[in-house]
């Protein structure tokens, strides 16, 4: 299984590039993992023109294979270990590819709603995109050490 996780517009603070950076080669023992940026122009003052140009952008890199998992603030929650349950079963379903998104500054446009298999929260809490990128793949990271039974999730 491939895990997939799009993000729009490059992160702009080094240091959480460097954490990701860091979760991104940790994870290479575990999965196949690929992050995947796309830059978009920006329309100064127009949200919903913004958020459908970048539902666009998403949905065409998305296959009708895809499972799409969206980074929302409405979707379910998880507790660390919850979420690597919730992994392995989605693993023993054979999927090939699994593609987690991260939407722009304003959020996703409906049209990424309506395609959507599941939603995710990372938090009650409302966080920048460029933050849950840092938080998404260090639980990522997480998840695949507690179900390996490593020591990292206790250190």
């Amino acid at each position: 299984m491939k895990i997939v996780l799009f993000q729009i517009a490059k992160t702009s603070e080094s240091y959480i590039q460097t954490g990701v950076n860091e979760y991104i080669q940790r994870l290479k023992h575990y999965c196949n993992f690929e992050l995947e940026t796309f830059e978009l122009k920006k329309f100064k003052g127009d949200v919903e023109q913004q958020k459908s140009e970048e539902g666009k952008l998403l949905l065409s890199q998305i296959t009708p294979a895809d499972f799409v998992v969206l980074l929302d603030e409405q979707g379910k929650e998880f507790s660390s270990q919850g979420f690597s349950d919730w992994l392995q079963k989605k693993m023993n379903m054979g999927m090939q590819r699994i593609v987690f998104v991260i939407g722009g500054a304003y959020g996703f446009d409906a049209q990424v709603y309506s395609r959507a298999n599941e939603k995710i929260a990372l938090s009650k809490m409302t966080f920048s995109h460029q933050m849950v990128r840092l938080f998404f793949t260090e639980q990522l990271y997480r998840a695949f050490t507690i179900l390996k039974g490593e020591k990292y999730h206790h250190h």
